[in-house]
């Protein structure tokens, strides 16, 4: 069976990764990799290296984003990704390929392959995030698809509300929190040593632009430099770089202005990978931003999360969760009221055992 995999960021490269290696072990599987969006932006750390170095024997790659990320670049960029998959497309066939969340990137890709009926398997549809285009994008996926694999019961139900059945809609659980009961962190001292890291608490911080209120990120970029400012007095600041969304770029600014102000206190990372980044989760004291890992993976390695803005907005949380408004003094007295908090042990929403085998085991049978 010939799988194709899209795979438009680090992000959705990480939550894919223990279906690949399945998919990648597997002889019923003739696996192809399909790499584009971020994963060619030199800006964004050029992750295609990171899926090289995992050595899959086919690897697609195509380039389609503007450096520009205004809202005109976002739509250029979109453009341009239909364009080139409407190559692709006419170029190659596949049994089934995978794609995965909401990023305009991979909605321009499946766009593109509908007029080809190329069969699609979804993950992670049904969620709502509300402060987000990305919204839009995901529920566009989940019409172009046949095959659906989300993370709860209640985007199931999502999911089959959005098209008209409940058939082909398989709640799997959290993809990327596959076989996480037995994960292991790289050693303390050798990940501090990797990335050139204090040995002192820290928070790991993400954030990324609103996307709805999109005229609002020049001034919450400034209340995330406060707030990062403020709380660097004590605990130190780890950052993983936004991906590329509209306005993006107004909050790397901001970003490495704090970091040049104050280079002992605040550390940018572009790009941890998935087994570092999940290390760097496994030793933080606490998760702040606006990223969906805080909301879907955090409670599986016992973290509270500031989840800030409305980015997330409507998407399922648990109880580590806690939500403030874009406001550098809210966002400060809650991290440091949660920093007081006894550990947190109530488990994962998101979590079900064996997602990726559930996940193979469907398409098998699909044929």
């Amino acid at each position: 069976m010939k799988i194709g995999v899209l795979t438009s960021s680090r992000a959705d490269y990480g939550i894919y990764l223990p279906l690949l290696q399945q998919l990648k072990t597997d002889d019923f599987f003739q696996l192809e990799i399909i790499a584009f969006g971020t994963h060619l932006s030199k800006t964004h750390g050029y992750t295609l290296t990171a899926i090289e170095n995992d050595a899959f024997e086919v690897i697609h790659s195509i380039e389609s984003l503007e450096a520009d990320d205004s809202t005109k670049g976002i739509a250029k960029s979109y453009g341009n990704t239909v364009l080139k998959f409407a190559d692709f497309w006419q170029n190659h066939s596949f049994d089934l390929v995978f794609c995965l969340g909401d990023r305009f990137e991979m909605s321009a890709a499946v766009q593109a392959s509908i007029p080809f009926g190329v069969k699609l398997a979804h993950i992670h549809g049904g969620e709502t995030t509300l402060g987000a285009i990305d919204n839009i994008y995901r529920h566009q996926i989940t019409l172009a698809s046949q095959l659906h694999f989300v993370s709860t019961v209640d985007y199931k139900r999502k999911v089959a509300a959005l098209t008209g059945t409940s058939e082909n809609i398989y709640n799997v659980g959290a993809l990327s929190l596959d076989n996480i009961n037995n994960f292991e962190p790289i050693e303390k001292s050798k990940f501090l040593k990797t990335f050139q890291l204090k040995d002192a608490p820290y928070a790991l911080v993400t954030f990324h632009p609103e996307t709805v209120a999109v005229h609002s990120n020049k001034t919450y970029a400034l209340h995330m430099k406060s707030a990062l400012a403020e709380l660097s007095n004590t605990i130190h600041i780890i950052v993983t770089m936004p991906n590329a969304d509209t306005l993006g770029s107004v909050y790397r600014e901001q970003l490495e202005q704090l970091h040049s102000e104050i280079p002992e206190k605040v550390t940018l990372i572009e790009n941890f990978g998935k087994a570092n980044y999940f290390t760097a989760m496994h030793y933080a004291e606490v998760l702040i931003g606006n990223t969906s890992s805080g909301i879907i993976e955090a409670a599986s390695f016992g973290k509270y999360v500031i989840n800030v803005g409305s980015r997330q907005q409507g998407r399922a949380q648990g109880s580590n969760v806690f939500d403030v408004a874009f406001d550098s003094k809210k966002i400060v007295e809650k991290t440091h009221e949660v920093l007081k908090m006894p550990n947190f042990v109530d488990g994962n929403i998101y979590y079900k055992a064996a997602t990726a085998e559930a996940i193979i085991n469907t398409i098998k049978q699909h044929g």
